[in-house]
């Protein structure tokens, strides 16, 4: 996946469409969000988004580096959410995801700690 490509998945997750999302992804596609039991298919990928989305007020991704071997594409991101109380807090995040010869990404990996995101505090 090209630097321009990159930028742009991260770019359409940062819209907060989980629709948008999702038309980057293959039919079959299966998402796997932190520990969280695997999402699989458009439609299953774009309602755990929405359901995610719910208890954030936005985000932003800053892609600090990528790499590509064969179809997977790997990103270390620091990602900056909005708590609902307003309060932005930051984590690092490695995303991990395979993308088919049609461009589409069938696998799809979210590794993250975000814990401080629902802290008490």
């Amino acid at each position: 996946m090209s630097d321009d490509e990159v930028r742009h998945l991260f770019q359409t997750v940062d819209t907060f469409d989980p629709d948008a999302f999702a038309k980057l992804l293959a039919e079959d596609a299966t998402m796997v969000f932190g520990n969280a039991e695997p999402l699989v298919g458009r439609e299953a990928v774009a309602d755990g988004l929405r359901a995610f989305y719910a208890t954030i007020g936005g985000l932003r991704h800053r892609i600090v580096r990528h790499w590509r071997v064969g179809a997977d594409s790997i990103a270390e991101t620091e990602v900056t959410y909005r708590r609902l109380d307003g309060k932005d807090v930051s984590a690092a995040a490695v995303t991990i995801w395979r993308t088919r010869d049609d461009g589409l990404i069938s696998d799809y990996r979210i590794f993250i700690d975000l814990a401080p995101l629902y802290a008490t505090t």
